[in-house]
């Protein structure tokens, strides 16, 4: 599955990241302690947090992420925007909160299997 079906099926809205939309997803990661995320998420995974500041485009970096789903309609800070533009990171936004939007997408990838 694609970033870019992930955005289109959970109605996200694109922050960052509109030339990244062809990464393929893996699976999922839902965490907002940093040192979680880069112990236990994998590369292709979609990251889902709540975190919006500079530090999440390293750690999708570090760990290969195919994108960053912002959750609860929080906006990445312009720093971070500015920084994922830089390292080429996709960033989303879902209005949704991170339990529904977890459930969402482990059942969209779950049923593209």
């Amino acid at each position: 599955m694609k970033l870019r079906e992930v955005v289109e099926s959970l109605h996200l809205s694109v922050r960052s990241g509109e030339d990244r939309l062809d990464q393929a997803v893996t699976g999922g990661y839902a965490g907002d302690l940093l040192s979680d995320v880069i112990a236990n998420s994998k590369a292709g995974n979609v990251w889902i947090t709540m975190q919006v500041h500079v530090n999440i485009v390293a750690v999708a970096v570090l760990k290969d992420l195919a994108g960053i789903i912002i959750v609860q309609g929080r906006q990445p800070s312009e720093e971070t925007l500015k920084k994922a533009k830089e390292e080429k990171v996709a960033i989303v936004v879902s209005d949704a909160p991170a339990f529904e939007t977890g459930g969402r997408l482990y059942t969209l990838i779950d049923g593209s299997s």
